[in-house]
């Protein structure tokens, strides 16, 4: 299988999708000419051509709005939002429109499109471009929120929400795009939705992330067992919703002792979503409280203070010895 970066997994998969489906269109601030703040759309319009890949202005309720519109008129959108910080400029086209049009028609009709965006931070961006808002979106149903930790679920997972019949957003770690770099499958690949991959096995707690946090957790995870002989399992979310609810709850109950890791601030984040979920569904096999790693109740801090901000392995690890060594 080709070694690929996880740009170049979501890359190689637009050009699959597009050549596959004629009604794929390409629809962003900078997606045709320039190929992408990151690249990821380059050489498309080339390709495929102008008509097919369309720049627009820096107005994100346009993009999605346009979406919307194409989507109902039998096409296939895939926008891009350059940063995730700026879809609060189109919240009211993707919570009041886009995701609920399954629940207006009665089920009868859904709406094919698919909204790619870079979170996260690590790459000292300005503000507004690193926020995590995970979990904002998480709050309008109707909305499938997709978040790949490899190069290989990145392509399987997003050729999976261009083609799902209802709207996807689709989450790219920004520190993630060139760093991230494993096998991707060739030919047809699909990753199916609500379906979370066991990272690394582990029997004596189980540290459960998704996105570039996965990457964290898998040296916290390591560092621990080094240290300490224990043994430490990683399970990667892969899609927000769905929520595979059953890897979650049987993690739990073999391990016993759970860490949930995220980027986001810790007030009402996704990893609350998470902690809820094993208390409902595993509260008396839990051999400890559950512990929840995350940034803070701030705003996302300028470049020079993010390596305090953001979670990293020490804190990870820090947070699973405490939960070791915690009695519930």
């Amino acid at each position: 299988m080709p070694v690929m970066t996880m740009l170049e997994a979501i890359r190689h998969t637009l050009h699959e999708e597009m050549a596959r489906d004629p009604r794929m269109m390409v629809l962003g601030q900078d997606v045709a000419a320039l190929g992408g703040v990151f690249r990821a759309t380059e050489g498309l319009r080339d390709r495929f051509g102008a008509g097919r890949v369309v720049d627009m202005p820096l107005a994100e309720a346009v993009i999605v709005g346009a979406s919307l519109g194409l989507a109902w008129s039998g096409m296939v959108p895939v926008a891009e939002i350059q940063f995730l910080g700026f879809t609060q400029q189109a919240f009211h086209q993707v919570a009041g429109q886009l995701a609920r049009i399954r629940a207006r028609t009665g089920g009868m009709r859904g709406c094919q499109a698919t909204i790619r965006a870079p979170f996260g931070g690590g790459v000292r961006a300005p503000e507004l471009h690193s926020d995590s808002l995970e979990a904002q979106f998480a709050q309008c149903p109707g909305l499938k929120i997709v978040a790949p930790a490899s190069a290989a679920d990145a392509r399987g997972l997003l050729a999976t929400a261009i083609r799902d019949p209802d709207p996807v957003l689709y989450l790219e770690p920004l520190r993630g795009y060139r760093a991230i770099k494993d096998e991707v499958p060739e030919g047809e690949h699909t990753v199916p939705f609500g379906q979370a991959r066991e990272v690394r096995p582990g029997d004596d707690c189980v540290i459960i992330a998704w996105s570039a946090m996965v990457q964290t957790c898998v040296r916290a995870a390591a560092e621990v067992e080094a240290a300490t002989g224990a043994s430490i399992g990683v399970l990667d979310l892969r899609t927000l919703v769905p929520l595979d609810v059953e890897s979650i709850v049987a993690a739990a109950q073999r391990a016993g002792r759970v860490v949930v890791a995220q980027e986001a601030p810790p007030t009402a984040g996704f990893a609350s979503e998470v902690v809820t979920v094993v208390q409902e569904n595993a509260f008396y096999s839990l051999e400890a409280p559950v512990a929840r790693v995350s940034g803070f109740d701030t705003p996302y801090p300028p470049g020079m203070l993010e390596e305090h901000w953001l979670p990293g392995s020490r804190r990870v690890a820090a947070a699973v010895r405490r939960t070791l060594e915690a009695r519930a």
